[in-house]
């Protein structure tokens, strides 16, 4: 059996080796500075701000019972956690517009 924290998102184990980054639960623009985070898999981290922007992150997506119950991280968590806990891909599309 494993020490290692497991990844609120996917629910996979984050082993010291793999990329990981921490993710705060009301996005430090949105005055969550000094808020709670959360270590996460750096897929699953890249995913959550690729699927939802800061304002509803904020307001509706601040804990990770919420972040899985969104439909489409709760099918990315679904996908990814079948794969090793050290998986990396490109993350597809997002809501994200480049500022002019």
């Amino acid at each position: 059996m494993t020490d290692d924290p497991r990844c609120p998102l996917c629910l996979r184990p984050i082993p010291p080796d793999v990329p990981q980054s921490l993710h705060h639960l009301v996005p430090r623009s949105k005055g969550g500075a000094k808020g709670p985070v959360v270590l996460l898999h750096h897929i699953c981290h890249k995913e959550i701000h690729a699927a939802i922007g800061e304002k509803d992150l904020a307001r509706n997506f601040n804990t990770p019972e919420a972040l899985r119950a969104h439909p489409r991280l709760a099918a990315f968590a679904e996908w990814v956690s079948r794969r090793p806990p050290g998986f990396l891909s490109r993350v597809p599309g997002g809501t994200r517009r480049k500022r002019r």
